[in-house]
């Protein structure tokens, strides 16, 4: 079984910053693609940022620079440094990870964290 547990969020202003953590952990072999999504009320969950074994990362264009992805291969962590927050981010964030599990190390399997809630005060 694998698990991801987020953490870092919480309430911030407006302009200010937070660092997101998940931590996969279980019987894995090996993580991909590690990735981060929000969703806020009343909205479709949207993606924010992959990144790769390699440390090859993508983001969405909403983002116009503001956040960071970054892993820690050892720790199968993946970090989401977000700057200048407005409102707007408000959501609950998730994890996604694609895991090859010591149980069965053929496949890679797609799993998601709890969330983990920011909000921003204007």
């Amino acid at each position: 079984q694998v698990q991801l547990v987020e953490s870092g969020g919480g309430l911030v202003q407006a302009g200010g910053s937070l660092r997101l953590s998940c931590a996969a952990s279980g019987s894995i072999f090996s993580v991909s693609y590690m990735a981060w999504y929000r969703q806020a009320p009343g909205k479709q969950r949207e993606f924010l940022a992959v990144i790769n074994s390699g440390g090859n990362a993508n983001y969405a264009d909403l983002l116009k620079g503001r956040f960071t992805i970054s892993r820690d291969n050892a720790k199968n962590t993946v970090y989401l440094q977000m700057n200048s927050l407005n409102p707007e981010d408000t959501a609950t964030y998730y994890c996604n990870a694609h895991v090859v599990s010591r149980t069965n190390p053929r496949i890679a399997v797609e799993y998601w964290g709890q969330g983990t809630q920011v909000t921003v005060s204007s």
